[in-house]
């Protein structure tokens, strides 16, 4: 297990033209890559959120997966980001694991947000995703997902960690800013594991604002690093494995968590 290093991308979306983001986010690949491991994208970084699947769904052999395919290989990196995609059940926000041999795993949102009508056209996921990273055990997960600690919690497996690190990747609106910040850091605490929250900023067709509060959190719930407030930012930093093995073992939280059972 080494250091993590991992470059997000806190960036405004233009409105439902997939081909203008691609382009968008390889130039700010371009610009700020520097030997990271990981690449990660906002929520639906081709179009926005929320968007008609109909007109905007793609499939595993579309051109957003080329183009993750071709941004992999050429870094070297895992890159990260969800989109619309088409499966048996109907269409899924999905989260694509892209590694650079052009292998990639997939999550799909477990949970859609009613309350914006997202579960009108987004079929719920229907198991989460654990990947592996130069030997970090890794958990990535969608937005709305943020609020639900049961779904987010870390567990021992084998007398062995779950997972070391939480993503969530996001189009969160400004206007619930203050308990996207909040929710970072206690997943956080109550895992002990670090977590990576990624949102867009800008405005959106619907005149919602987003103000990104991307950050990096630590075990311990410090933050690392974050975005700039509303404005577009490129955040990179390495993750501590020795830091979070030795708080671990400092301080092992885990040897009294409850037995639990998710049932889908």
């Amino acid at each position: 297990m080494q250091d993590l290093k991992i470059l997000a991308l806190q960036s405004d979306l233009f409105w439902e033209n997939p081909e203008a983001n691609r382009k968008h986010f390889a130039e700010q690949i371009d610009l700020n890559f520097d030997a990271h491991h990981l690449i990660l994208l906002p929520e639906t970084f081709t179009t926005g959120f929320p968007v008609s699947p109909i007109h905007f769904a793609e499939t595993t052999e579309g051109a957003t997966i080329q183009w993750m395919k071709t941004i992999a290989e050429k870094t070297g990196a895992v890159i990260a980001g969800t989109l619309l995609l088409a499966n048996s059940r109907g269409f899924a926000n999905t989260l694509v694991w892209m590694s650079p041999d052009g292998s990639f795993e997939r999550y799909e949102k477990r949970h859609v947000f009613s309350m914006g009508g997202e579960d009108e056209h987004i079929t719920a996921g229907e198991a989460p995703l654990l990947v592996n990273l130069h030997g970090w055990r890794i958990k990535p997960m969608i937005c709305y997902d943020l609020r639900f600690p049961v779904w987010s919690k870390n567990r021992l497996v084998n007398n062995k960690y779950e997972y070391d690190l939480a993503i969530y990747l996001a189009n969160w609106p400004a206007v619930r800013s203050y308990p996207w910040r909040q929710l970072l850091i206690a997943r956080a605490i109550e895992n002990q594991a670090y977590v990576i929250g990624v949102n867009r900023v800008g405005k959106d067709a619907f005149d919602i604002d987003y103000q990104g509060d991307s950050m990096f959190v630590d075990s311990k719930g410090q933050i690392l690093t974050e975005g700039t407030t509303d404005r577009a930012s490129a955040l990179s930093a390495s993750l501590s494995a020795k830091e979070l093995l030795s708080f671990r073992e400092k301080f092992n939280v885990s040897l009294d968590w409850d037995n639990f059972e998710i049932q889908i």
